[in-house]
């Protein structure tokens, strides 16, 4: 079984918001444990590597990079270009 979830941060960012996203992101954590596969398109990258079992990283189409939601988190040149860090 699968599920498919698109941007499931969006529209939630004042600090209020980031609960919700806490809460959004468990709740997908959770199905996932259940033993639901889940697809997450999602811009938060952070959050959404943070939880991934398995990701891509699109550019204008293309897959640019692929691996583990902690490879891609730990890749410098990720970091860089999509997470704001150095």
């Amino acid at each position: 079984p699968g599920s498919a979830v698109r941007r499931a941060s969006r529209g939630v960012g004042s600090p209020v918001g980031e609960d919700s996203i806490n809460q959004i992101f468990s709740i997908i954590r959770e199905i996932n444990r259940e033993g639901t596969t889940v697809l997450l398109v999602e811009q938060n990258a952070a959050k959404a590597l943070g939880i991934a079992n398995r990701a891509y990283v699109l550019e204008t189409g293309s897959i640019v990079s692929s691996g583990s939601g902690a490879e891609l988190l730990a890749d410098p040149s990720i970091r860089a270009a999509y997470l704001g860090a150095g």
